[in-house]
């Protein structure tokens, strides 16, 4: 039977869960990445890393021109975003740069909310098999659940959560987002600009919510990628339990994984430990 669940330090997670207990559902709040962590990174043995690949895979949303383009921008920045050499200062440049030609490139391409609604529908994009009971168990608790997604998009997520019914008060969603006319044409983007490099809780000062977590200090934080731990920056947390989702290249990259998460969860496998978990410490 395949392996699904690894905990990295046992007798240190039983100790940050018996913390987090103690103060109940009051006092935690969840911080989450999006893409191919509350969704399947693989659905139908294709590979979905973001929601704009979903829009530059194919002409069939914004043409030809658009996908290629597009996927000259991601030749282009991608090698310096994961570029371990490259000051961080000039990598927040250079992914400020990124999206920002991108989003100009879409604006210049005629994206319409109906191509946004075109993603959704295509079907690539799918919460993981747990996820409803996950915003179930938020939902009943009333503990916050903050999505951080600088690679997807705000009315992406927004649409995705709604259609299945989990777009819920407590959710939060800071990605990148647009300004529409009357037609649903797109005219500009929201500031600030959500990217690898900035994706963290200093962001979230910026927007009223935050008064809603800043003295929730037990916090549990999801995500597929190992910068993804850094998403906790800048917030005065008392206790932090890091989960992780492996979902391919797991005997590559489980060494790397087990030294920053305390849970990782492999090969695109389901929610059902983070809800065990949950459930634990809540009741």
């Amino acid at each position: 039977m395949q392996k699904t669940v690894v905990m990295s330090n046992p007798v240190k997670l039983g100790k940050l869960k018996k913390e987090i207990k103690k103060g109940g559902a009051e006092r935690l709040h969840i911080l989450s990445d999006f893409e191919r962590t509350l969704t399947y990174a693989f659905v139908g043995g294709e590979k979905v890393p973001s929601i704009l690949s979903v829009l530059r895979s194919s002409g069939d949303y914004l043409g030809d021109d658009y996908a290629k383009d597009a996927q000259t921008l991601f030749e282009k920045y991608h090698p310096i975003e994961i570029n371990s050499k490259i000051p961080i200062e000039a990598k927040k440049k250079a992914m400020e740069e990124w999206w920002l030609t991108h989003f100009d490139l879409l604006i210049k391409k005629g994206l319409n909310k109906k191509h946004l609604e075109k993603v959704v529908e295509s079907g690539k994009i799918r919460l993981r098999e747990g996820a409803e009971e996950f915003f179930g168990i938020l939902r009943k608790y009333d503990i916050p659940l903050v999505i951080i997604s600088s690679s997807g998009l705000g009315e992406v997520i927004s649409m995705i959560l709604e259609n299945e019914g989990k777009l819920y008060p407590n959710v939060y969603i800071i990605s990148n987002s647009f300004l529409w006319d009357k037609n649903g044409n797109v005219i500009s983007v929201k500031k600030p600009i959500i990217h690898s490099m900035n994706k963290d809780e200093t962001v979230l000062k910026k927007f009223p919510f935050f008064k809603k977590i800043k003295d929730r200090k037990n916090v549990i934080l999801l995500g597929d990628n190992l910068e993804d731990i850094g998403m906790a920056k800048g917030f005065e947390y008392e206790n932090l339990i890091k989960i992780g989702f492996l979902n391919e290249n797991v005997e590559k990259n489980l060494t790397p994984y087990k030294q920053n998460f305390d849970v990782i969860i492999l090969n695109d496998s389901p929610m059902n430990q983070v809800n065990t978990l949950l459930r634990e410490m809540i009741k």
